[in-house]
């Protein structure tokens, strides 16, 4: 299959990564996290959130989004989210059968909530007949390809203190979102009041692979039990962790964020020089553009991609680390011969 803008899940494994792998295949390790690799990779994200996190690996990011919020809530308590965040549209009802608990929704146009938003849904606190709120969830990059500034997360950090509520952080695309503010990550999820973070790496060159990062002891005091039985935890969990030790070396998810991001703008130019409506703002690497009905069949055959609103016909367009100029240029190219 060739190279597509469907999903930055779609793309192969980076070339060090895949190297890693290999390496880690040799010779016999200790199972389930009792590794050396282990042992580096919680050590590399140490360096980058401070001594005193506690650091879980999982296999994909429904795994660690669902566990990460099975630490927080309780069957009777409410999760408030976005309407297109990934655990309330992309995760099937993994949330609700596994949690038990209710996800409270804000329509969004950016992708984002907003603290106002966010504190009208906490309702009726301490009456047993209604949800009682107990996390905020947002995604970073959101659904929409937007990034939150660090204020943004900083405010609605305030609003969970106020109601002690537990902030949680979906950070599948957390690498382009970082590259995108320019900030290390720290910065805008533990410095500025996130409880429980969900670390991506499958989308930015990993194979497969995602870490739960937790800020405050308590809600990791029994995790392990939680991952176990929420069967995530990998028997030969080298083969996660050597993939974030050298995604986390030398500044490779910063290369392949940079990466992914840059050819977004080269991208979204392409459509724009073809008149073509951009719908959100390009802050990551996704572009939204609303595109003739008649022409994206045509289109998907040459470069695929997925109609995200077809009532609208909007659609999204995803950049990898291994996304090429001259890919975009080809679509940009075949983009405007369709149009003509």
């Amino acid at each position: 299959m060739k190279k597509t803008f469907a999903s930055d899940n779609y793309s192969g494994v980076h070339p060090e990564v895949m190297e890693a792998l290999l390496k880690a295949n040799t010779g016999h390790a200790a199972s389930y996290g009792a590794d050396e690799y282990t042992e580096r990779a919680i050590a590399q994200f140490k360096v980058y959130f401070g001594n005193d996190i506690e650091v879980f690996f999982a296999y994909n990011g429904t795994g660690a989004n669902v566990l990460g919020l099975s630490a927080l809530s309780r069957s009777f308590n409410s999760i408030i989210c976005s309407d297109l965040a990934h655990i309330n549209v992309d995760e099937s009802t993994a949330p609700e059968k596994f949690l038990g608990s209710k996800l409270i929704t804000i329509p969004t146009k950016d992708g984002k909530i907003y603290p106002e938003e966010i504190q009208n849904k906490i309702q009726r606190v301490d009456d047993q007949h209604h949800p009682q709120a107990n996390v905020i969830s947002i995604s970073q990059s959101t659904e929409y390809g937007t990034v939150y500034t660090i204020d943004e997360v900083k405010a609605i950090a305030d609003v969970a203190k106020k109601n002690n509520l537990f902030f949680h952080m979906d950070g599948s695309r957390i690498s382009n979102a970082a590259v995108s503010l320019g900030k290390d990550f720290a910065s805008f999820t533990r410095d500025a009041g996130v409880d429980v973070l969900s670390f991506g790496g499958t989308k930015n060159g990993m194979m497969f692979g995602e870490a739960i990062i937790f800020f405050k002891p308590e809600p990791a005091r029994y995790f392990k039990y939680i991952r176990k039985q929420g069967m995530q935890l990998h028997s030969k969990m080298r083969f996660i962790s050597a993939q974030f030790e050298v995604l986390l070396s030398n500044d490779l998810w910063k290369r392949n964020a940079s990466h992914s991001n840059r050819m977004a703008k080269l991208l979204e130019k392409e459509l724009r020089s073809a008149s073509v409506k951009i719908t959100r703002p390009v802050d990551a690497n996704g572009i939204f553009a609303i595109l003739p009905s008649a022409i994206i069949p045509k289109l998907q055959k040459e470069h695929y991609f997925y109609v995200w609103d077809e009532k609208t016909f909007e659609v999204r367009l995803m950049c990898s680390f291994d996304t090429t100029e001259e890919e975009i240029k080809s679509f940009g190219a075949t983009l405007r011969k369709l149009l003509k």
